[in-house]
This record gives C-alpha cells, sequence and structure tokens, in this order.
C-alpha cells in the first residue's frame, strides 16, 4: 500500500511538472495567449487603416471628377475667394 502511494505522489508531481512547463515555458500557453492577443490588435489596425485608406481614396476621386469639391476644398483649406466676394471672419467669445 505504502509502494502504491509513492508511485501516486510520483505520477502526480510529474504531472503537474508537465503541466507547469506546458504553461510557462518560453513558447508555452501564456506566450501563446499573448501573442494571440497581439495579433488581433493588429488586425484591427488593419481594419481601421484600410478603412481610412478606403475614404482617402474615394476624397481623391472626387477632387479628381468634381469641380464643385475642388471649389469648396480650395475655398476652406486656402481661403480663395472668387472675385468681387467679400471675406467676413466671425471671432467667437
Amino acid at each position: 500500500m505504502n509502494n502504491k502511494l509513492v508511485k501516486r505522489i510520483i505520477v502526480l508531481v510529474l504531472f503537474l511538472a508537465v503541466c507547469l512547463f506546458l504553461v510557462f515555458n518560453e513558447s508555452g500557453f501564456l506566450k501563446y495567449l499573448k501573442v494571440r492577443s497581439e495579433l488581433k490588435n493588429m488586425n484591427n489596425q488593419i481594419l481601421l487603416a484600410e478603412k481610412k485608406l478606403s475614404a482617402l481614396q474615394k476624397e481623391i476621386d472626387s477632387l479628381q471628377t468634381s469641380k464643385e469639391k475642388i471649389e469648396r476644398v480650395a475655398r476652406e483649406k486656402f481661403h480663395m475667394m472668387k472675385k468681387n466676394e467679400k471675406a467676413f471672419r466671425i471671432e467667437e467669445k
């Protein structure tokens, strides 16, 4: 009976050692979880960058094809005016 108890303890210790090794080693389960989280974060960043790229491409296309869009951008960004137009500056308090 004492011999069986010793064998069970040895098997249990070996099993725990293997489990701890699989979880805490350099390429273990904790590392896997960290890498998986980083991958998910990077995929989200890629999706956001693709959406931004798509919006910028639409902006480029509209600037290349729409004279009204070009005029609006010129007026807003570069403070351009047509002849005989007056500009008003509104100051907020």
